[in-house]
C-alpha cells in the first residue's frame, strides 16, 4: 500500500475527490439544472415535506443560516418555492413548493436517481449488497457520537422489555400505581412489534454511552390520518436535560413527514412535566376523565395537535 492509502486523512480526501467528480458536484449546474448542489439539496428537503421551516432545513443540511437564506431567496425569485403561515403555529412561516416548483422538482429528482442507477448499473446483486453495507459502515463510523452525548436511536431487540419494566417500576415508586400500568405498557409494546409499519410508525430510544435514558413511540391511530404519541418516558437521572422536549419534537417532525394530519395522546394530570412539554409543542387539552385503573383516583387527559387542515367535509377527529 502507498502512503496515501495508509493515511486515513489522505484516504478520505481521495475518496471525496472521486465521489464529487462522480456525482457532478463541481459542475456549474447540478444534473443539468440551473442550480448548484446546495440549492438542489434545499429544494429536495422542501419538496419532501408538507411545509418545513427554514430553521429545520438548516438543521437537516447543516448549511450556514446566511447562506441558506440566500438560497431560499433565489428559489423564491425563481418561483419554485413560496412561504406560508404555519397552520400549527401562526407565529412562524413554512416553505413549500409552488405550482411551478411541483413541475420543476420531479424531473430533477428523477435525474438524480438515474445518475445513481447509472453509477451502480454494472454491479451484480452481490456487489450492490456490498456497496450498501460499505456505505452504511462509513456513515456509522463518521456519525459516531462523542462519548457522553445522548443519541436517539430506533428500537432493537430487548428494548420493549426495558420499556415495560421501567414504566412499571418508576410509576409504582413515584405515584403508587399498581400492576395494571405494566399490563397496559406491555400490551402497547406487543402491538407495536406485531404490526409495526416502519414508514408510518416509530420508536425512539434515548441512549448515552449504551445506557437507555428514555423513550417515546408514534403509532397509527384508529382514525385515518391521525397518529398517536405513546409511552413518553425518562429515567429520573435524565430529567432536566431537555430530553423529553427533544423526544416529543422528534415525534412531531416524523408525523409531519409521514403525512399525518393530527397527533393525539393520552396522559395524566399528575405528569406535570410531560404536560408542559405537550403544551409547548402546540398540543391542546381537549378531554379529561377520572378513573382508578391504577389503584388510586387519577385524572386522565386527551391532548391533540393539528398538523394540517382536514379536507373540507371530512371529520378529522379520532376517538380517544
Amino acid at each position: 500500500m502507498d502512503a496515501e492509502t495508509l493515511d486515513p486523512v489522505a484516504a478520505v480526501r481521495r475518496f471525496n475527490r472521486f465521489y464529487t467528480r462522480a456525482i457532478g458536484v463541481l459542475e456549474r449546474g447540478y444534473l443539468g439544472t440551473p442550480y448548484t448542489v446546495a440549492e438542489g439539496r434545499v429544494l429536495y428537503e422542501i419538496a419532501k415535506t408538507d411545509g418545513i421551516t427554514a430553521k429545520a432545513v438548516g438543521e437537516i443540511t447543516g448549511l450556514d443560516a446566511g447562506y441558506l437564506s440566500r438560497i431560499v431567496a433565489r428559489l423564491e425569485r425563481d418561483g419554485v418555492v413560496g412561504r406560508e403561515r404555519s397552520a400549527s403555529d401562526g407565529r412562524s412561516t413554512v416553505l413549500r413548493l409552488t405550482a411551478r416548483g411541483a413541475e420543476v422538482f420531479p424531473p430533477f429528482d428523477q435525474r438524480s436517481a438515474a445518475l445513481v442507477e447509472e453509477m451502480i448499473g454494472a454491479l451484480s446483486a452481490e456487489g450492490r449488497r456490498r456497496l450498501i453495507g460499505a456505505m452504511a459502515e462509513v456513515e456509522q463510523l463518521l456519525n459516531a457520537p462523542p462519548a457522553g452525548s445522548v443519541v436517539l436511536r430506533p428500537h432493537r431487540t430487548g428494548d420493549m422489555g426495558w420499556v415495560t419494566e421501567r414504566h412499571a417500576l418508576i410509576y409504582a415508586r413515584e405515584y403508587g400505581w399498581n400492576a395494571h400500568i405494566e399490563a397496559v405498557t406491555a400490551r402497547i409494546c406487543a402491538d407495536f412489534l406485531d404490526a409495526h409499519d416502519p414508514a408510518r410508525e416509530r420508536c425512539w430510544i434515548a441512549e448515552r454511552d449504551g445506557q437507555r435514558l428514555g423513550c417515546v413511540f408514534l403509532v397509527k391511530d384508529q382514525a385515518d390520518g391521525v397518529a398517536r404519541l405513546r409511552l413518553l418516558f425518562l429515567e429520573p437521572a435524565a430529567r432536566g436535560l431537555g430530553l423529553g422536549k427533544r423526544l416529543v419534537a422528534e415525534c412531531v417532525a416524523f408525523a409531519r413527514a409521514a403525512g399525518y394530519r393530527e397527533v393525539v395522546l393520552w396522559t395524566h394530570g399528575v405528569l406535570t412535566a410531560a404536560r408542559a412539554i405537550y403544551a409547548a409543542q402546540g398540543f391542546q387539552l381537549e378531554e379529561t376523565w377520572s378513573h382508578d385503573d391504577f389503584g388510586a383516583p387519577e385524572v386522565s387527559e386527551t391532548w391533540r395537535l393539528v398538523l394540517s387542515s382536514p379536507v373540507p367535509g371530512e371529520d378529522a377527529r379520532a376517538p380517544a
